[in-house]
């Protein structure tokens, strides 16, 4: 239940992106769940293989390439999706940003309304 929420509402963050930021667009729910999916799915599987095999360039700029990281993911699954598109990387840089905001506060929300104690 926890995760099937997560989803929709980060389907509503991807939605709020494109309404926010012009260099996003998303056309309509149906592809921003499948694009929110996609999206966990490379933040689950690729990221940490991308975060491992940069980590040298990692520590040099102070962790600052964990946002190329997050373009490149953001990016590519614009690239991979019908419905999803960004206009170039520094777009993909400033709406992986939004997104991964949205995210915390998603987060945040998810943990006090299933772990209240």
């Amino acid at each position: 239940m926890k995760l099937i929420f997560k989803w929709l509402l980060s389907a509503l963050a991807l939605l709020g992106v494109a309404s926010i930021y012009s260099g996003v667009q998303i056309q309509g729910f149906g592809a921003a769940l499948l694009a929110a999916l996609v999206i966990g799915l490379f933040n689950m599987i690729l990221r940490p293989i991308l975060v491992l095999l940069t980590l040298p360039v990692t520590v040099i700029t102070l962790g600052l390439f964990l946002f190329v990281i997050n373009a490149l993911l953001f990016w590519f699954a614009a690239n991979l999706l019908d419905g999803f598109q960004v206009r170039d990387f520094g777009a993909a840089l400033l709406g992986s940003l939004i997104y991964s905001a949205f995210g915390v506060v998603i987060d945040s929300a998810i943990e006090r309304l299933f772990f209240k104690q």
